[in-house]
């Protein structure tokens, strides 16, 4: 399955990396292991991807969490936790 990654904020500047397509394996099937399987990269990676920390992930433009289901093409997000004011 093909997936467009897109990093925002200090996800961005800690990977160094923006955007990317990647095509994952069958065993990737939703979004935690997408995370599991990037923070696998290691480094900056697994640092940025790991259990526990504050991370957000969308979905096609929709919030989502570690079970949301994955699709063929779609575009996944990873942002850190934003406040408002």
């Amino acid at each position: 399955m093909n997936i467009e990654l897109r990093f925002f904020a200090s996800v961005r500047e800690q990977l160094g990396l923006g955007q990317e397509r990647v095509e994952v394996p069958a065993a990737v099937a939703t979004v935690g292991d997408l995370r599991q399987w990037l923070g696998a990269r290691g480094g900056a990676w697994a640092e940025v991807l790991a259990e526990g920390r504050a991370l957000r992930m969308a979905v096609d433009h929709e919030v989502a969490s570690a079970d949301s289901m994955l699709a063929e093409g779609c575009e996944v997000a990873f942002f850190p936790p934003v406040t408002g004011g």
